[in-house]
């Protein structure tokens, strides 16, 4: 892949990627897949809200994770989280085998801001270049779908429409946007919140593709009418405070609110940086970032 900002090389020879959090722009569910996944619909942008992972060589494969205990608690340590899968799918493909993997947290895990999927996507670019795998984006790409369905997308790391059950990506022009991001204490599981729109019987919502145009050509005022969650109604319905806090979000001036991927993260997009610091100072944990990441 060419030269990314997001990676670097440390003096000590580990090379240091960034990891961005994503959102949902808007989120359209199209129905359920024989394969057991769902055909989706979405517009999604990178954050400047990033965890680092750090790689280097090693004799064994290992995955370490710090930070916060709030968030470190919520990863187990050399489990079979995404980032292993990603270095063992990896290790299937090219010659390498070992390599110390450190992920410093900050994205909130099961939070429907795309945190594990981000760590998989950074660990498959840092080790393709520790491991000297030469293999070209669309590999790349075929083994990050085999890792999850927000993977391709954070491996690309731009602004893009997905599709299908996340493989079919189509970059988009995006301007940048500011946006106040509403973490909970609980994670709501991806399976779950599908499972449950089946279960509702919910319809596809309606389709948001101006949100497109509205996001290149930095109208805010219009992309905040078109934000969208198919998911969001089934998973309110069992954590109604989401709602209270789309509707508190909307009542303090956002131009528009809604649930980030299968939640139960909120997000708000605001006018300006001032404007998404003072929407984020109303709510406990809340943070202002940007989009689309950039260096």
């Amino acid at each position: 892949m060419p030269d990314d900002p997001r990676e670097s090389v440390s003096d000590s020879g580990s090379v240091v990627r960034a990891a961005p959090a994503k959102l949902n722009v808007f989120l359209r569910v199209l129905g359920a897949r024989e394969d057991g996944y769902h055909d989706v619909e979405s517009l999604v942008l990178p954050l400047s809200l990033a965890d680092t992972v750090t790689v280097r060589a090693s004799n064994t494969l290992r995955v370490r994770v710090r930070g916060d205990d709030s968030l470190t608690e919520a990863v187990e340590e050399g489990g079979m989280n995404l980032a292993l899968v990603a270095a063992l799918a990896l290790g299937g493909a090219c010659t390498g085998s070992g390599a110390d993997i450190v992920i410093d947290k900050r994205i909130p895990v099961a939070a429907g801001l795309g945190g594990g999927s981000a760590d998989a996507a950074a660990v498959l670019l840092a080790l393709q270049r520790v491991w000297e795998c030469g293999l070209d984006t669309e590999a790349l790409l075929e083994i990050a779908a085999r890792i999850g369905s927000d993977v391709p997308a954070m491996l690309l790391g731009d602004p893009v429409l997905l599709r299908g059950r996340g493989e079919r990506l189509e970059p988009v022009a995006a301007a940048p946007t500011w946006w106040a991001v509403v973490p909970f204490a609980f994670p709501t599981r991806s399976p779950d919140a599908y499972r449950w729109w089946d279960e509702a019987g919910h319809r596809t919502g309606p389709d948001t593709s101006a949100a497109v145009d509205a996001l290149r050509d930095s109208d805010v005022g219009e992309l905040g009418g078109l934000l969208h969650n198919d998911l969001e109604d089934v998973v309110i319905e069992r954590h109604p405070e989401i709602g209270r806090t789309k509707r508190a979000l909307l009542d303090a001036g956002a131009l528009g609110s809604v649930m980030s991927g299968s939640g139960p993260t909120v997000v708000a997009l605001a006018r300006s940086e001032l404007h998404a610091t003072e929407l984020a100072a109303g709510f406990p944990g809340a943070l202002a970032v940007s989009a689309p990441w950039a260096p």
